[in-house]
This record gives structure tokens, C-alpha cells and sequence, in this order.
């Protein structure tokens, strides 16, 4: 203990009531200390192993009665000294090296996934299915941003429980990752289902066409991909999170880039065998991507019964659709984008590096906007801001500001360029698109990476801290903005680099084939 010794080497058991604790924790921690007549802030420390007060999402679950907390320093208050069972555990500063260490390797790793599946996409795109209904292209970012909306949101959110004690009581641990698993079943569904829709909508507005069994595919395929990929993968996240937790890492730098790591992988993958599956089957049962479709869509009120069993799940089911829907549709207008660079011969060679680009730039912001809602939830109530971000925002702040989260984003700036130098090689290697690419195009791709991780860190910092302010938890809000604004400017930036490949007249012949 950096604050207090440990109760038991005191002479004597000291019993304190509720109230005493609460006044202790408002001796130490007086932010923690408003919203309620006693002067606490909606939780009760557990006292012999209870807890008075029904816990809220930003409220930690405590054991023993110790708050873990980064912010608190000087002096240990006199009562402290007098009623030791209720003292603050200082949180050790996470170095340079070991925040590095932990980001790393599952950077690299989740980079390795965006490859294999922009080298999947790449093959995928002359399967049948692909060339004849190629509204499929548009429904790809918005599929791939699943990862985004839905699993890195999981991720932030019990990265966030862990590192505020939500996570200690085996009864509130595992009604928290059912209540999110069932959530995230009822909005994989609905995005699938929106996001073919959307699909089906812009492609009959570009080419004045709609085939109805072609929309039906659509949607069935979208539906099933991402109610399929969205299961497996947060069963693997949920591994992550009490993984991690066991062995001592911070969830934060691991979750949200193991989340990604094969996401893009496992999904594209399954969009296309599933996809091609019931393209096949249509000549002759067409009526098969209808009943599958209506199938799945009748468990969602399964999945909404559990998910409504858990306070934080029943809230995010009326509140937390605003951002994955914006997110959907941003993500679709990258989508657009690659859709339209299939027409063009000279664009062909972006399919393969979109993924990469998308993937990298979503992953790093979203490891920067967990750390921040992580030690927003640690250090201030939903609402108020600290004092160091109180005044207007300036991108200065996100790389030199007095917070320890400026620290994060030099690290994760750092980290983008060195990556892409890497995934360049590896795709070259395996002769991704059928390219190689020359010394303009990797300076151009290499320009436009670091501009888009630079604009994402910057609008994260900002986001993150705009919806705290306005009483909006950022783990459930921020990812899903953030990995769609990542898809569309990686997306466009792409684009304008192959643009401009084309005026300078540096285009690889074979791009493409």
C-alpha cells in the first residue's frame, strides 16, 4: 500500500459504518463526493464485502474497500491515518517501454489481420458474386467496421470496468459480459440488416437499377456475416479481458488492437463464402436468402430479453444506436468510394491497401480513445472535466498537453509510419494486387497514412472529451465515430493517391490485375 499499511497489522479490528467510509472518501477524493446527501457520489466503498448503493456505469466495484486511482498525490489526510480499513492505493506509472511493449505486439499482430484480409479481398473480388452484384463493395467497409462499432466498443467498455474494479465481484463480471454479448447480438443484426439496405439504396441511386433477389442477398448475407462474426469475436474478447486482467497487463493498450486483429479476417471471409453460397443457390431456391434472413432476424427479441437483464446493456439498447447507425453510414460512404474505384482500371490496385490503411488508422485512435475514457472514469465524475482540458481545444494539447495521454498519442504517431513501411513489404512480398509498388506511390501512401492517424488522434482527443462533458460515456459513443471517420478518410486519401499517381503518370501497368 502506497497510502495507508494494510488494516490487518493495525492492533485491533476498527469497524466503520457506511457514513464514516463515505467521509473518509471525501477527505481523500472530494470529486468522488457529490450527488448524494452524505456527501459520496452514488457507490458506497465495500465495507466487510458490501455494497450498500446500486453501482452506475462510471461507479467502480471495490474489493477490500481501496480505491485504485491515478490521481491522487500529497500528503494522506490525518483521518486516513486514524480509520485505516478505508485508504487509496496510488496506481503505478505505466512507463514508456511497458506501454509500448503492451501496444506493440498486438498492433503488429492486428496489422497482420488488415493485410491478410486486404490479400483476401483482393482474390475475392473476381468471385462471381462480387462482379455481378458489386453494390457488395459498398457493403464491405460497413461490414469490416463492425469491429469498430460493436467489438472495440466491447472491448473499451471492459477494459474500462477492469481498471475501475467493476470486474472483482464474479456475480457483476459476468452479468456485465452477458448483458454486452446479448447487446451486441441485437445490434450486429440490425447493423447487418441496415447496412445492406444502405447498400441496396446507393446502388440503385448510381445505377438507376434494383434487382429485388439481388437486395435479398444482400441483406441475408450481411445479416448472417455479422451476426456470425460478431459472436466469435466477442467470445474471443472476452477471453482477452479477464486474460489480461489475470496476467497484469492493462486491457487498455491490448483489447482494442486484439479486437481487430483477425476481425477483418473472420468477417470478410465469412461475407464472402456466405455471399457466394447463396448466389449459387439462387437460380434455383431463391427463396432460401428470405427464410435464412427472416430466420435470424427473429432471435433478435432473444437476444434483447438478456441484454435487458443487465442495467448498463437495458440503457445502451435505447441509447446506444445513435453512434453505430452515423458510424454505418459513414463507413459506407467509404464504400462508395472503393465501389466506384472498380470501374476504374487505374484505381484497381486500392482494394488491396484499404484494408490496411483503414485497419491501422481505427486501431491506433481506438487504443488512444480507451485510454482516455479510462482515465476520464478514474480521475472525474460523467460531467466535469479536468482542469488541464477545461480550456478550448487545440491539436497542440493532443501531443504536448500537461495529460498522460499526450504522452500515448507521440507513441501511437510514431508507431504508424514504421508499421506501414512493414505491411508495404509484406504485401509486396506476397505480390499482394499483382503490384510493386514504386518509391512516389510508398511516399504518397506513406503521406496519407500519417495524416490520417494524425487528423483521428487529434478529433479523439477532442470527441472523447466533448462527450464526457456532455454526460455521454466514450466507450460507447467515441469508437464507432472514430473507426468510420478512419474508413472514409483512408478510403478517400487512398483514392487521392492513386489520383494522383494517374497525373504524374507513375502507375504500375500490372496494378490491379
Amino acid at each position: 500500500m502506497d497510502s495507508c499499511s494494510d488494516p490487518e497489522q493495525q492492533n485491533g479490528n476498527l469497524e466503520l459504518t457506511e457514513l464514516e467510509a463515505s467521509n473518509v472518501e471525501c477527505e481523500i477524493m472530494p470529486s468522488l463526493c457529490d450527488g448524494r446527501p452524505d456527501g459520496s457520489k452514488g457507490f458506497t466503498p465495500s465495507i466487510n464485502g458490501h455494497v450498500s448503493k446500486e453501482l452506475t456505469e462510471s461507479d467502480p466495484l471495490l474489493s477490500n474497500g481501496r480505491l485504485w486511482t491515478s490521481n491522487v498525490s500529497g500528503p494522506v489526510p490525518q483521518q486516513c491515518e486514524e480509520q485505516r480499513p478505508v485508504c487509496v492505493q496510488s496506481k503505478p506509472n505505466e512507463s514508456v517501454c511497458v506501454m509500448v511493449l503492451q501496444i506493440l505486439v498486438p498492433f503488429l499482430l492486428a496489422g497482420l489481420g488488415t493485410v491478410m484480409a486486404g490479400m483476401l479481398l483482393d482474390v475475392v473480388q473476381h468471385w462471381s458474386v462480387f462482379q455481378k452484384i458489386t453494390e457488395i463493395f459498398i457493403l464491405v467497409p460497413a461490414l469490416l467496421g463492425l469491429k469498430g462499432n460493436l467489438e472495440m466498443t466491447l472491448a473499451s467498455r471492459l477494459s474500462t470496468a477492469v481498471n475501475i474494479g467493476k470486474m472483482n465481484s464474479s456475480k457483476e463480471k459476468w452479468n456485465l459480459i452477458i448483458g454486452n454479448l446479448a447487446l451486441k447480438q441485437v445490434q450486429a443484426t440490425g447493423l447487418g440488416f441496415l447496412a445492406a439496405l444502405a447498400a441496396s439504396a446507393l446502388g440503385w441511386v448510381l445505377d438507376k437499377k434494383l434487382v429485388i433477389n439481388y437486395a435479398a442477398l444482400l441483406c441475408c448475407s450481411s445479416v448472417v456475416t455479422a451476426f456470425t462474426a460478431s459472436l466469435l469475436q466477442g467470445i474471443i474478447m472476452v477471453g482477452v479481458i479477464i486474460g489480461s486482467k489475470r496476467a497484469g497487463i492493462n486491457p487498455d493498450n491490448i483489447a482494442t488492437p486484439i479486437a481487430a486483429s483477425f476481425g477483418d479476417l473472420i468477417t470478410l471471409g465469412l461475407l464472402a463464402v456466405i455471399s457466394q453460397g447463396f448466389f449459387n443457390c439462387m437460380e434455383r431456391c431463391p427463396y432460401v436468402a428470405y427464410v435464412v434472413c427472416a430466420f435470424f432476424l427473429c432471435l433478435t427479441p432473444v437476444w434483447v430479453i438478456m441484454s435487458f437483464r443487465h442495467t448498463e446493456s437495458r440503457k445502451l439498447l435505447y441509447c446506444g444506436w445513435e453512434p453505430i447507425i452515423t458510424a454505418m453510414v459513414i463507413s459506407s460512404l467509404g464504400g462508395l468510394i472503393l465501389d466506384r474505384a472498380m470501374t476504374d482500371p487505374n484505381l484497381m490496385g486500392l482494394v488491396v491497401y484499404t484494408p490496411v490503411i483503414n485497419g491501422v488508422g481505427g486501431n491506433l485512435v481506438a487504443i488512444q480513445s480507451s485510454r482516455i475514457a479510462t482515465y476520464l472514469h478514474s480521475t472525474c465524475s460523467l460531467g466535469k472535466l479536468p482542469e488541464d482540458t477545461k480550456s478550448c481545444y487545440c491539436p497542440f494539447r493532443t501531443f504536448y498537453g500537461k495529460g498522460p495521454n499526450s504522452r500515448t498519442s507521440q507513441v501511437l504517431l510514431l508507431l504508424a509510419i514504421p508499421g506501414h513501411v512493414l505491411f508495404l513489404y509484406i504485401i509486396n512480398l506476397m505480390q499482394g494486387g499483382h503490384t510493386i509498388p514504386t518509391p512516389v506511390f510508398t511516399a504518397l501512401y506513406l503521406a496519407a497514412a500519417f495524416t490520417q492517424v494524425f487528423l483521428l488522434l487529434c478529433i479523439a482527443d477532442w470527441m472523447v472529451h466533448c462527450l464526457w462533458r456532455y454526460g455521454r460515456d466514450p466507450d460507447s459513443f467515441s469508437i464507432p465515430y472514430l473507426t468510420a471517420l478512419g474508413d472514409l478518410l483512408g478510403t478517400g486519401l487512398l483514392a487521392l493517391c492513386f489520383r494522383l499517381l494517374q497525373v504524374i503518370s507513375d502507375v504500375d501497368d500490372h496494378l490491379g490485375d
